[in-house]
């Protein structure tokens, strides 16, 4: 291994989970930033509100897609090489995206940025699962997300900033530049983590396999599902709140960034508290599965608290304060889950982080389109965050046997 220093130095693994934040955030960057430019981008290249989502979309879905690529990719071949080279490929996808003249080569090229972008996502993920085990992992996700929540609050602020003088192309062009950078943030930070004697071998057989086998392990499934629906409601108010915000209520792209960093702060808050009651011992500790059903609890509450603003018309205050509770549980929920999920796998981390990531990134780039096709509004985007919320939440509680064993 050259490059980086091992994770046994302990300076390489004070710098190891800020890297691998900012890497497994790089994908989501890539939506965060141009949010403030959507109903541009869709004037500019002459479409409509639902296409204008496709972009987003098509990256999620190559957020998705791509993980099923480099999580197994990543146990066969290690972790550090393919997120060298799936960092770099995102980094030339974003400047294609700047020049792209027509809606559906940005969407193609949009499906391969976020094909790439699922690298740091998955690889992450698996990382965390090398190196750190038990109430350590939960910590170490909740760092991911407490760092990646980060870059929302100030991707829209800068996504935001940059439009006072440039347009939705200039925006593609930092996240180009963004990529450079986070390439050679891997190439100094993030060492080798997986050892050779547990790599897999053969074929594409064994990758699916490894993928199989976590489809087949019924626990890990079952919080896979849960983040997925929890996911869904949380992508409901990325896909949507910029057309709810800017058209329905007015609010102009720098003032969307605005709250739309406030609620990322939400993130980062979330991602705290699930860290400090991750870090608890003896009698103080909490059972995770119970921390995952009262945050779902209350994002089913906050979600029918949207939904009657809407219906009722309310002013935006009205709106905004239960929609920063939604968001915020997402930092609770994210790891939280996603260490219960691992927690269930001994053999093939990074199949297992593909399939769990893969399951909350379809379930997010689906729902919101597939509900919207009619037009976005303030009460569709309430119904679609109380759908995701509830039905993951009677999930988790209906499975109760299943999963409350080792949660």
């Amino acid at each position: 291994m050259s490059g980086a220093a091992p994770v046994g130095d302990a300076r390489a693994r004070r710098s190891l989970l800020p890297a691998l934040g900012a890497l497994s955030a790089f994908g989501p960057l890539s939506m965060d930033l141009y949010i403030p430019a959507l109903p541009q981008l869709g004037r500019d290249l002459h479409t409509t509100e639902a296409l204008a989502q496709v972009t987003m979309s098509a990256c999620l879905i190559g957020l998705a897609l791509g993980q099923l690529l480099w999580g197994p990719i990543s146990d066969r071949y290690g972790r550090r090489r393919p997120l060298m080279w799936a960092v770099g490929g995102f980094a030339v996808a974003s400047f294609v995206c700047a020049v792209s003249p027509s809606i559906e080569l940005l969407i193609l090229v949009r499906l391969l940025q976020g094909l790439c972008g699922a690298a740091g996502m998955a690889i992450a993920r698996a990382v965390v699962h090398d190196v750190y085990k038990g109430s350590e992992a939960t910590a170490g996700f909740a760092t991911l997300t407490a760092i990646s929540g980060a870059a929302p609050v100030l991707a829209p602020l800068l996504g935001g900033a940059l439009l006072t003088f440039t347009d939705w192309h200039g925006l593609f062009v930092a996240l180009g530049a963004i990529g450079a950078l986070l390439l050679l943030t891997a190439a100094l930070f993030v060492p080798e983590t997986h050892p050779l004697a547990e790599r897999t071998t053969g074929g594409l057989g064994n990758d699916l396999r490894g993928i199989g086998a976590a489809l087949g392990n019924g626990p890990f499934m079952v919080f896979a599902l849960t983040l997925g629906l929890a996911s869904a409601g949380f992508f409901a108010y990325l896909q949507m709140s910029s057309f709810v915000l800017q058209n329905q209520f007015g609010v102009d792209a720098q003032g969307f960034a605005l709250i739309f960093a406030m609620n990322s702060g939400g993130i980062v808050l979330g991602a705290w508290i699930s860290r400090r009651l991750a870090r608890r011992t003896g009698e103080r500790r909490i059972d995770g599965r119970r921390v995952v059903l009262t945050s779902l609890s209350l994002g089913s509450a906050a979600a029918v608290a949207v939904l009657l603003s809407a219906l009722l018309h309310s002013p935006l205050p009205w709106l905004l304060a239960p929609l920063f509770v939604l968001v915020g549980l997402h930092g609770v929920n994210n790891p939280t889950l996603t260490a219960l999920a691992l927690s269930r796998i001994t053999r093939g981390a990074g199949s297992a982080s593909a399939v769990l990531g893969t399951l909350a990134a379809l379930l997010g780039a689906l729902l919101p389109p597939l509900l919207s096709h009619a037009g976005v509004s303030a009460t569709l985007m309430g119904a679609t965050m109380l759908i995701a919320f509830a039905a993951a939440l009677a999930l988790l509680a209906a499975t109760g046997r299943i999963t409350r064993a080792r949660g």
